[in-house]
């Protein structure tokens, strides 16, 4: 049975159905009621927000077998075919593709005729903006007389680039970001749905990586699930997005709270083991000081799935509100300035003495009580010592483990660790297996369940990074990893956190004091609430 991926499988095919854009619904709901029904219609926004959606539902509304309405049947023909996209009468175009103004007049030439099927002929063009000067003359008059029995229905990401000759003659509608909340929930009641496990923190951190477009979160959310083996949690969220755990970032605000830059760099140190990209680490720190402030201008500010209140309480007694606004200020600039840094971590450990170096006079370091989450194993064993050699020896063995020698099937995990990548780039080496290399030609087994990570884009990032790495150029090419044969790097940790797991479940079941519980009480023991301890 061929699989169908949740952004199509979900994607609304009634007014009702629609997930926020509740001005435009509404709009074009009292339109069809009121039978003053505009010939042009123009749909904006970013990408994933439902503008071609909403102009395919428009179309079935217009063309229902039960009548016009704003609640189409969903199950007459013309609908069906609707939502199959071969109704004859409803006409997409790509305007990305069909520039040229011969190109509009052979769509143009057929709209004197009547609609074969239905009962107005729809035209749908996507990226309308994209249209050359000679083929919005050409549409001009179309749009200025057009026949009774046809619609325009256009939509862009950019409609400042559209000629105010053609603004003029539609009706405009401004599709909106999607709040993160609304992303989760919807994700959840999804899941739901299909029967699949998550958990919240996974969830939010998927929506704020859509940046507010629906599709994007549903595509990220398909790529978690094949990621996770079927389930989206956060472990698996943040493994798949590059970001590091919230523990550091956590961390990170602590140390700033005690203004002691040389154990912030040890923290900053230890975040190189997992090879993070800077920019979501400065992101994620911005992103806490946020919830900070605002626990500190509105004491009833409760906190949300990833920083629960009693930890903003916290932070926020043990900083200032100006330390909070600066902090916040120099880490989104530091994010900006990235890029033009020696290298990435040198610009993020410059941030953070920043935020120090810059601190109002006079501004005092408070006591910050101790964070009871996981905390970076190097940062949790400095304080009360030197510290200052600490960081690079973590990060030593992994390094050292890439740099010997040429490209093998043992050193693979190393050296996919080792290159600069991120997000879905990383995340395709990691699913890969070295298989040999003859040239300029590097030949690499990919797991077959993770085939979506390979895309043109990261199969280009991840052959520069090798290039880099090997020091001559080289182009890739992949075939699918044998059932018997090697593991690929994430198949490897995977396996490594279950047998970690299942040790730290093995070990607490045999403690005295848990069979104690047994015996004398008749407790029993939830395995999923047992984790390993981090050393």
């Amino acid at each position: 049975m061929s699989y169908m991926a949740l952004a199509r499988k979900w994607r609304p095919k009634k007014f009702a159905e629609l997930i926020g854009q509740e001005h435009v619904r509404l709009a074009l709901v009292n339109a069809i009621s009121s039978g003053r029904i505009h010939h042009a219609f123009l749909f904006t926004g970013t990408r994933g927000v439902g503008k071609t959606t909403i102009a395919r539902i428009f179309a079935k509304c217009l063309n229902c077998e039960t009548g016009v309405t704003a609640e189409p049947c969903g199950v007459c023909a013309a609908c069906r075919e609707i939502d199959a996209g071969n109704f004859p009468d409803l006409i997409e175009v790509d305007a990305a593709s069909r520039t040229k103004v011969d190109d509009t007049r052979e769509l143009l030439d057929n709209v004197q005729y009547a609609p074969a099927r239905g009962r107005y002929k729809v035209y749908l063009v996507d990226e309308v903006h994209m249209l050359s000067a000679h083929s919005f003359n050409a549409l001009l008059k179309t749009l200025e007389e057009p026949p009774p029995h046809v619609k325009f229905l256009f939509a862009t990401t950019d409609p400042q680039k559209l000629p105010v000759t053609v603004l003029s003659r539609c009706l405009q509608f401004n599709l909106k970001r999607l709040p993160a909340a609304q992303i989760v929930a919807q994700m959840r009641s999804i899941l739901a749905a299909e029967k699949i496990p998550c958990d919240e923190p996974g969830l939010a951190l998927v929506a704020q990586a859509a940046d507010g477009s629906m599709r994007d979160a549903l595509s990220l959310l398909d790529q978690l699930i094949a990621f996770g083996g079927g389930e989206a949690g956060e472990q698996q969220a943040r493994a798949m997005l590059g970001t590091v755990a919230r523990d550091h970032v956590v961390r990170i605000v602590e140390l700033l709270a005690q203004g002691d830059p040389a154990h912030l760099l040890d923290c900053a140190r230890s975040l190189e083991e997992f090879s993070p990209d800077y920019a979501q680490v400065l992101e994620a720190l911005a992103a806490l000081l946020v919830r900070v402030g605002l626990k500190q201008a509105v004491a009833a500010y409760e906190g949300d799935e990833l920083y629960p209140v009693e930890l903003l309480q916290r932070l926020a007694q043990a900083l200032s509100p100006q330390d909070v606004q600066l902090y916040y200020q120099t880490a989104i600039m530091g994010r900006r300035d990235l890029p033009l840094a020696p290298d990435p971590y040198s610009g993020f450990s410059m941030t953070l003495l920043r935020m120090l170096a810059f601190r109002p006079a006079g501004s005092q370091t408070a006591a910050v009580p101790p964070h009871t989450g996981t905390v970076p194993p190097q940062t949790a064993a400095r304080p009360g010592s030197s510290g200052a050699t600490a960081g690079p020896a973590a990060a030593t063995p992994r390094r050292a483990a890439a740099d010997e020698g040429a490209l093998t099937v043992e050193n693979w995990a190393a050296v996919a660790a080792s290159l600069e990548l991120t997000g879905a780039a990383r995340q395709l080496a990691s699913h890969c297996v070295f298989v040999s290399r003859q040239g300029a030609v590097v030949q690499l087994a990919l797991d077959p369940r993770n085939q979506m990570v390979r895309t043109a884009a990261t199969e280009e990032k991840l052959a520069q990074a090798l290039s880099r790495r090997l020091g001559a150029q080289v182009r890739l090419a992949f075939q699918a990893v044998a059932a018997s044969g090697p593991e690929t790097p994430a198949q490897a940790q995977r396996r490594a956190g279950e047998q970690e797991l299942a040790a730290a479940r093995a070990a607490f079941e045999a403690d005295p004091a848990v069979q104690g519980l047994r015996e004398r009480f008749g407790a029993s023991v939830l395995p999923e609430t047992v984790r390993p301890a981090k050393q």
